[in-house]
């Protein structure tokens, strides 16, 4: 039987896809401890804050009850975009035999851009989270001190510019479990987990990994002495989750708390992952195609508690 063009595009196609997928799995999925993920069926997603109620008024015998009003309060949008990216094949390469060389580092190198450009726009939610220009539906950053809410006044989730160490993790540990609602109400947070980048797995682990405190004091000509208490964060089971690091944070000195409120960050998928072939009828070439469509956002700023570090 001789071979012709559509024979040979189709025997080429499942070797492609085999070698695509193969090589996208090796790639760290970096960005789903960090994201709750959703599928969506039109070109964007919006949630909206209800506020809730307030707390209830004492009722005195004989007098009428009060009413309250659940209110919106701001709505957060999620726009998908496009990522695609092709290669082609030459009808030459495929007429020598070399098509199955040439296509499979292809193919490897697209599936690494696919999968890098998902982990780089994952981890700008948080490398830009304290940046003013990037801001949510309540039109503050991510991390930001002056959240705005109904009945509560300003909130906070932005930690400043502490560096990660026993201490400041207590502290922020503290905060997270006095969070409120728009309405004042505590909410009863705890943290989950924490994120990082790179530089600060050393000093995440022995945090939270060690038995004893590694808080020191100095104590005269000695210097600089370990107090040896307890480790609290880990005796009481503090962050369950443990610690995940994110190699494409780019602040070296910033770390975030994810907490247990509900749709804080997310992901929404309007199109998974999709790869297409197909001939060109003019040049004979191969044509390969990787797309989908996504979006990284915010909805609750409660989702998180953030530090920028010390520098």
């Amino acid at each position: 039987m001789a071979i012709n063009r559509a024979s040979i595009s189709k025997e080429l196609l499942p070797g492609l896809n085999a070698v695509f997928g193969m090589e996208y799995g090796e790639v760290a999925d970096e960005h789903k401890p960090l994201f709750e993920t959703e599928n969506s069926d039109r070109a964007f997603e919006e949630e909206v804050l209800f506020t809730g109620f307030g707390t209830a008024p004492t009722k005195a015998e004989g007098a009428a009850v009060s009413y309250d009003d659940a209110q919106e309060s701001f709505t957060s949008r999620y726009t998908h975009e496009t990522i695609a990216l092709a290669f082609a094949v030459t009808e030459e390469a495929m007429e020598d035999n070399l098509y199955d060389t040439f296509a499979k580092l292809r193919a490897k190198g697209l599936a690494r851009a696919m999968a890098n450009t998902k982990q780089v726009k994952a981890a700008d939610v948080f490398n830009n989270g304290f940046n003013s220009s990037f801001t949510g539906g309540d039109g503050q950053p991510l991390f930001s001190a002056s959240h705005p809410t109904i009945g509560a006044g300003n909130q906070s989730n932005n930690l400043g510019a502490t560096d990660l160490s026993e201490a400041s993790l207590e502290s922020a540990l503290i905060t997270v479990s006095k969070l409120k609602d728009d309405r004042g109400i505590l909410i009863g947070g705890q943290t989950t987990s924490l994120h990082i980048p790179s530089d600060l797995a050393f000093t995440a682990d022995q945090i939270l990994n060690s038995a004893l405190s590694t808080a020191v004091t100095t104590q005269g000509s000695d210097g600089v002495t370990n107090v040896n208490d307890i480790n609290s964060i880990k005796n009481q089971g503090m962050i369950p989750g443990g610690f995940f690091v994110n190699r494409r944070f780019t602040d070296t000195n910033a770390w975030f708390l994810k907490t247990d409120v509900p749709n804080g960050t997310k992901m929404f998928v309007r199109s998974p992952l999709q790869t297409k072939m197909e001939p060109d009828f003019d040049t004979g070439n191969i044509r390969f195609k990787a797309r989908e469509r996504y979006s990284f956002g915010f909805s609750d700023w409660r989702g998180y508690f953030g530090a920028s570090g010390s520098s």
